[in-house]
C-alpha cells in the first residue's frame, strides 16, 4: 500500500509528476442511537484506502495514500453530543494548508474523497482555491453522490431522504463495522411531507439550509430496519471500483485538449 506518511522525503521527491494523492474526508457526528459517530470516518478512510490499493495493484497509475480527515465540518450536528466539528473558515485553512504542503513536496495532483455530505460545498470552494493559487489538479468525489446533492437514494421507499443514518450508510457499517451498529435500535425516520414539495427540497432545485434537528426524526434521516451486510458490502465495492477508475483518470486529466 502507498501510504504518503510511510515513505522517506527523497522517495516523495522522486514520486513521478502524474502521482495522485488521495485524502479520505471523514466526519465525527452523531448518527442516531444505531450507528457510530465514526460512521462517515469509516466509510470515507476504508473507501480511498480499497481505491488506492486496486490501483496500485493493478499498477494503472501513480498514488499515494494521505492519512485521513477526522474531524471535519460537521455543524449542522452540533447540537448533538458526540459531534466534534470544524468551523468553515477553520477546515478551509486546513484543506488549503495541506495543497500547499503538498505542493512543496512536489505533488500536483489532489482527489479528495469525502464521506459527509456537509462537506462538500466547501470542498468545491477548496478544490479551485487550490487550483488558484497553487497550481493543483484537484478532483472531489463521493463513495456514492448523496441523494440530497443529486445522487439516487439509497432504497425508493426513503423517497430521497435517506441522507443520514439510513438504509445506505447502515447496510455499509454492517459490512465494514458490524460490531458497532445497533440495528435494533434503529427506526424508519423519514419525513415524508417533504416529499410534497416540487421545488424545495433534497436533491431538487431549490436547496435549503437545515439542521439535522430540524426534522423531528432524532437527527438521522432515513430507513436503518431495512439494511444488510450484504448490501453493504455490494455498495461498497461498487463505489471503490468507481473511485478507482477515477483516479486514473485524475492521473492523466487536463482540462484542455
Amino acid at each position: 500500500m502507498p501510504r504518503f506518511a510511510d515513505l522517506t522525503a527523497p522517495e516523495i521527491a522522486e514520486l513521478p509528476p502524474d502521482t495522485v494523492a488521495v485524502l479520505g474526508l471523514g466526519a465525527i457526528e452523531q448518527h442516531g442511537p444505531h450507528l457510530p459517530v465514526s460512521t462517515d470516518y469509516v466509510i470515507a478512510a476504508e473507501a480511498a484506502e480499497a481505491a488506492v490499493a486496486a490501483v496500485a495493484e493493478a499498477g494503472s497509475a501513480s498514488v499515494v495514500l494521505l492519512e485521513p480527515l477526522a474531524y471535519t465540518k460537521s455543524d449542522e450536528h452540533s447540537w448533538s453530543p458526540g459531534t466534534i466539528w470544524l468551523s468553515w473558515d477553520t477546515l478551509m485553512r486546513v484543506l488549503v494548508d495541506i495543497g500547499r504542503s503538498l505542493s512543496t513536496s512536489g505533488i500536483t495532483r489532489l482527489l479528495f474523497v469525502n464521506g459527509h455530505g456537509g462537506n462538500s460545498a466547501l470542498g468545491q470552494v477548496a478544490s479551485r482555491e487550490l487550483r488558484k493559487q497553487f497550481g493543483l489538479a484537484t478532483f472531489f468525489a463521493h463513495l456514492s453522490v448523496p441523494p440530497d446533492q443529486g445522487g439516487r437514494s439509497s432504497r425508493e421507499d426513503e423517497l430521497g431522504l435517506g441522507i443520514h443514518g439510513g438504509h445506505g450508510e447502515t447496510s455499509m457499517m454492517l459490512h465494514l463495522r458490524p460490531e458497532l451498529v445497533h440495528q435494533d435500535r434503529g427506526e424508519r425516520k423519514v419525513p415524508s411531507h417533504l416529499a410534497g414539495y416540487q421545488h424545495i427540497g433534497f436533491g431538487k432545485p431549490v436547496s435549503f439550509g437545515w439542521l439535522s434537528d430540524d426534522f423531528g426524526t432524532d437527527g438521522y434521516l432515513g430507513d436503518p430496519t431495512t439494511a444488510t451486510a450484504e448490501d453493504g458490502k455490494a455498495r461498497f465495492e461498487a463505489g471503490v471500483a468507481t473511485l478507482a477508475e477515477v483516479i486514473v483518470e485524475a492521473a492523466r486529466f487536463s482540462p484542455s485538449a
